[in-house]
């Protein structure tokens, strides 16, 4: 079983219920749905076919929503497409009207006064750049530097000037609510540039009394990633999004940031999920490139939790394909892993607590005694996450009483989840593993096993015992 977990986008390609089965067999461990385009209607719609296939398949897929965050988007085009020429001007304002390849508007009424001359402008997926040459009260007068085809809705990002935009807008608060009402696992926050965005985050969940909802930092502009260290504190995870943090950034530098955060990321105990084209040639084709092959592996060999599909499982032609892809990447790569850096590493910057301790004996440990697995009866997860740092080779099977608990843990590297009845006495728990482990994976007579956690399991705060069994 893999240990390196994969996050899908659901979309119209992957959205009936037989191919979300699919993808779980497959090894998806996180339906993530992103808001910039699913409605609460079509969430609505997966999540209750997520938790139905939890039940049929005894599995514990989570979810993710991704927030929209402060866009500025183009507005509506009097025509689908309009063919912009290099060298022509385009005029952009902050109040509604429908574009045409002269004049356009986004949905941001201080453009003008935020942007500078000279300045620069994308459009999309970097697909039409403009530069600033004037401005007047209501709109910016812009050069087109290259050939290129405008859309409505286009994301607007400046590559020079910071855009005054709140935080959280009114709709991501809307979704924030929703996904505190529909229990949702997880929810990415876009554009974060700094912690104070996280922690505002973290007071409307508290608000809400929502100690369930994890929050994971979107890395898309250049502000978070100089802030990289203190998101990384206060945020449950980083979501390495390449798309906008490559346009944002010189694409040359990406490589190199992804490496800085995974490992930041692993230093702090938190969760690293790589995402964006990463199998992006198999939307339209039943095979990925060599250099594709070669960008999951890399992340994998670096020691991040989780990676990502988004195209390829939302609008293209071979969802279940590209994800056993994936999982048969991670598979061979994470044979080249290199456990005893990762956990060198990992054991360097460890707090001097108990837990910690006992984490990286039980890690030490698995490794020279060839542990089938290690099991961690726990109630908040804590002692499954802190073994997860360590990289163990073996699989960390955390048996918990809460629902939200098992769910929290589907992102986090080698840790599966399963709920049980109760945590009391040791013997039970160990019935409870052994049952667990026959459904996870071949167990045979003579593999042995070590135990950890707190004990008495309903009591103690900390983890406080190790034990190795055979089976």
């Amino acid at each position: 079983m893999n240990k390196t977990k994969i996050v899908a986008t659901i979309g119209p390609s992957s959205q009936e219920k037989e191919t979300l089965k699919q993808l779980i067999l497959s090894g998806m461990n996180v339906a993530r749905l992103n808001l910039s385009y699913a409605t609460h209607d079509f969430c609505d719609e997966i999540i209750d076919k997520i938790h139905e296939l939890n039940e049929e398949l005894n599995t514990s897929v989570a979810v993710m929503l991704d927030l929209d965050g402060p866009t500025v988007t183009v507005g509506k085009l009097i025509e689908q497409k309009i063919y912009l020429k290099k060298g022509n001007l385009i005029q952009i304002y902050g109040k509604e009207r429908v574009g045409d390849d002269k004049t356009i508007s986004v949905n941001y009424p201080n453009l003008v006064k935020d942007m500078k001359y000279n300045s620069h402008i994308v459009l999309g997926d970097n697909e039409v750049l403009l530069t600033v040459i004037d401005k007047e009260e209501d709109c910016l007068t812009c050069k087109i530097e290259e050939d290129a085809i405008l859309k409505e809705n286009m994301k607007l990002i400046s590559l020079d000037c910071s855009l005054q935009l709140p935080f959280l807008t009114e709709k991501d608060k809307e979704d924030i609510l929703y996904a505190h009402e529909k229990n949702v696992d997880f929810i990415a926050l876009s554009f974060v540039t700094s912690s104070e965005n996280i922690l505002e985050v973290n007071d409307l969940l508290i608000n809400l009394n929502d100690d369930r909802l994890s929050i994971l930092a979107k890395i898309e502009t250049e502000e978070a990633v100089e802030e990289i260290d203190e998101i990384i504190r206060v945020a449950d995870g980083i979501l390495v999004a390449r798309g906008d943090l490559g346009v944002a950034l010189p694409m040359e530098r990406i490589p190199g940031i992804q490496k800085m955060i995974i490992s930041k990321c692993h230093r702090q105990g938190k969760v690293s999920v790589v995402a964006t084209e990463m199998l992006g040639s198999m939307e339209f084709t039943s095979h990925p490139t060599r250099a594709e092959v070669s960008d999951v592996a890399n992340a994998v060999l670096d020691g991040v939790d989780a990676v990502m599909l988004s195209g390829e499982t939302t609008i293209g032609d071979y969802p279940v394909e590209t994800l056993s892809m994936m999982a048969k990447i991670i598979e061979s790569s994470e044979d080249d892993i290199d456990y005893r850096d990762l956990l060198d590493k990992a054991m360097r910057t460890e707090k001097n607590d108990i837990t910690g301790s006992l984490a990286y004996s039980v890690t030490d440990n698995a490794e020279r005694l060839r542990c089938t697995a290690i099991v961690a009866p726990t109630i908040t997860g804590y002692t499954a996450k802190k073994i997860s740092r360590f990289r163990p080779v073996c699989p960390i099977i955390a048996l918990s009483p809460d629902e939200a608990v098992v769910k929290s843990l589907a992102l986090h590297f080698g840790v599966y989840g399963f709920q049980v009845t109760e945590l009391n006495s040791f013997d039970k728990v160990m019935r409870q593993a052994t049952e667990s482990l026959k459904e996870f994976m071949e167990i045979k007579e003579g593999d042995k096993i070590i135990v950890t956690g707190g004990y008495p399991f309903k009591e103690v705060k900390h983890t406080n015992f190790m034990r190795i069994e055979e089976l």
